[in-house]
Formats: structure tokens, C-alpha cells, sequence
């Protein structure tokens, strides 16, 4: 399986999880800690990547520059925003210094091109060792670290390969989620930048209007890594068909989402409970993007499990991001062949990033 959206350094540097050991083990040193949702249970660590054969992933950088830090200011976290782009480029700096000691370790594989990515995965798929490195692709989820449009040639040259450019709210180059505005000045730059660097576009957390701006904006490849259908759950933090339908038409491959407000329509995050909610709720989002695209060559897995949120904001049956396995019997009782699985497990997100990635 390809996992499309993992926050795996950001977990390290902000919650002090060891992404090396198993949950069992990370959920009993968390045990009574409430500075967090976080902390409600760990489901993702690289053991448990392993043993869900999740062989290459998004692993990203998470860092936001917001001038008020007081976690009593709407959605400000003091362990996501810091008060100028610099200081934020230098923690998403140490986060990428986290995958770099893992990749020392042997831990981790860093894809940068086409050929690395046929590397790690014929390795995947010719041995049952299962201590072999995690392929991983750097992605960006919010800009604001990139201090100007100018630097995005440093993150290329660090290996980046996916950029996302706003998460929540107001940031430096674009409105995300929950944001009115579109694309600043500086957005339209950095998008000419990575356009010619070969830089994905990662549409994900795109309001409306930023949605809008970048197609029209940006000529090179886009996707969206984990984004869910607002025609079954109300919310910006979905796409509607329609935005979907133009996603298609760039040949976009998009990964739907295990966060539960983005699943069940009136989830009240900290309120409701998933009582009931099964990962039957992800194949409704996996049915819904088919049916739009009259196949299922456009959908995959972007799970975005660990993002911030523990098992009160997840689907009951998930206890490790290896139960995302189990999606394929749930397929295959909704009539999907052997076919349609294997493009929505791995298949559409390589036939993208051979694509995209440089060759070599």
C-alpha cells in the first residue's frame, strides 16, 4: 500500500514519539498525558507501517507561521504556529533533520525520482523481510516555511516533491481551510517557482476561491493527497463534485481521508463520538470518487492518520494504520475486482509519481 499523508516528523518533534517503536509501546508512555487529542491513542508508528505493508509514503513537513501562538486563539497550536516564517522554516528544517537520522538508521528510503520509487517498491515486493526501509516522498502541508519563493529551490535540492500552500486559515501564500481569500502576491510566485522546478501541487485544504486561483494558476501536475467528497460531508475541508470532476480532467490522482469530521456529515470535533463509524464511511468515499470518474483510476489512500487526533476522531475499527488493510474486503463485498484494488491501494499513485518524479 502507498500511504499519500503521514505526519510522521511532526508527531516526533511535538508529541516526543519514538516513530521507530510499536504503538503498544508509544500508547503506554502517553498513558495520562491530556496536553493533546493526540493523545487519545497512537494508531501509526513504522513498525506498524510495516506490518500493514505500507511499503512508500508522503511523509511530511508541518510547520505554520501565525503571529499570535496562544492556543486560546482560534485555531492557533503552539505545536504547529510560530511567529515568522523563519522560525517556522527552521522547525520544519528539524523535522526533515528527523527523516534524515532515520534514513541513517535504515529506517526510511527518501524518494526523489522515478527510479528511486522502482527501487524501493520492487524491493517491497520481492521480499517478506519486514525490516526493510519505508519509501518515503517529502511533502510540504502549509508553505509558510519556505521564507520566499525564491528558497523553493533549497527545498527541491532537500528532496521536497509535494507542496501543499496553506493548511488552516490565513497563510503566507494562499487561505486554506476555513479561509476566505485566495492566492497572495507571493502564492502567484511560488507557484511559477515550483512549476518550473516540477514541483507537485498538492491541492489539499484549498478553499474555494484558492482552489479556483491555483488550477488557473499553475500549469504543472496536481493532486490532492487526502481530501474527502463534500457531497457526502458538508464542510470546505471537502472537495464538491465539481472540483473533483476538474481534478480529473489534470489527470490528478486524490487520497481520501481517515479523519471522522471529514467522514460523517454533523461531526462535532471533541463532541462526537465514532460509535458506529467503520471504515465502511472511507469505501463510501472511495465509491463516490469511482462513480464520478466512471473508474477507479483516480482515487488512492491518503489516510492522515496520527494528524493531530486520536481514536475519539477515528474510525472505531482502525487500532493500527495496518487495519487499513482490511478496506479490501470491504471492496470486494461492494463488487470492486482484484483490479480496482490494487489502483486504489498503490497502483494510481504510481502510475502518478513515475509520472511527476524526475527520472532520474
Amino acid at each position: 500500500m502507498i500511504d499519500a499523508h503521514l505526519d510522521l516528523a511532526w508527531n516526533a518533534l511535538s508529541f516526543n514519539r519514538d516513530q521507530t517503536e510499536t504503538i503498544e509501546t508509544i500508547n503506554r508512555r502517553e498513558v495520562g498525558m491530556t496536553d493533546s487529542a493526540a493523545r487519545e491513542g497512537a494508531c501509526v508508528s513504522l513498525p506498524e507501517m510495516r506490518q500493514g505493508r505500507i511499503g512508500v509514503c508522503l511523509a511530511t513537513i508541518l510547520s505554520r507561521a501565525k503571529r499570535e501562538v496562544q492556543p486560546a486563539s482560534g485555531h492557533l497550536r503552539c505545536d504547529l504556529d510560530f511567529g515568522t516564517q523563519e522560525i517556522a522554516f527552521a522547525t520544519g528544517s528539524g523535522q526533515l533533520a528527523y527523516y534524515r537520522i532515520l534514513e541513517e538508521q535504515g529506517e526510511l528510503f527518501q524518494i526523489r525520482t522515478a527510479g528511486d520509487l522502482d527501487q524501493i517498491w520492487k524491493r517491497w515486493n520481492q521480499t517478506g523481510d519486514d525490516q526493510l526501509p519505508i519509501g518515503y516522498i517529502l511533502a510540504m502541508e502549509g508553505a509558510d516555511p519556505i521564507v520566499d519563493p525564491s528558497h523553493a529551490a533549497h527545498w527541491w535540492d532537500e528532496g521536497l516533491r509535494s507542496l501543499i500552500l496553506a493548511h488552516y486559515g490565513q497563510g503566507h501564500y494562499s487561505d486554506g481551510t476555513g479561509g476566505s481569500g485566495g492566492l497572495t502576491p507571493k502564492g502567484k510566485q511560488l507557484l511559477h517557482e515550483i512549476e518550473t522546478l516540477g514541483m507537485i501541487l498538492d491541492l489539499t485544504h484549498s478553499n474555494d476561491r484558492s482552489f479556483d486561483e491555483s488550477l488557473d494558476s499553475f500549469g504543472g501536475a496536481v493532486m490532492a493527497s487526502h481530501t474527502n467528497c463534500r457531497a457526502l460531508v458538508p464542510g470546505d475541508r471537502q472537495f464538491t463534485d465539481e472540483q473533483i470532476k476538474a481534478l480529473i480532467q489534470r489527470q490528478a490522482v486524490i487520497g481520501v481521508a481517515c479523519d471522522a469530521w471529514m467522514m460523517k456529515a454533523g461531526w462535532e470535533i471533541g463532541r462526537t463520538l465514532p460509535d458506529g463509524l467503520t471504515l465502511a464511511a472511507l469505501v463510501d468515499q472511495i465509491d463516490h470518487y469511482c462513480q464520478l470518474a466512471g473508474s477507479a483510476d483516480y482515487v488512492a489512500i491518503g489516510s492522515d492518520l496520527d494528524g493531530g487526533f486520536g481514536a475519539s476522531q477515528r474510525p472505531e475499527d482502525i487500532k493500527s494504520i495496518a487495519d487499513l488493510q482490511s478496506v479490501e474486503s470491504l471492496m470486494l463485498e461492494r463488487g470492486y475486482s482484484g483490479e480496482d484494488i490494487d489502483k486504489v491501494f498503490h497502483g494510481n499513485w504510481l502510475r502518478f509519481f513515475r509520472e511527476h518524479l524526475p527520472s532520474s
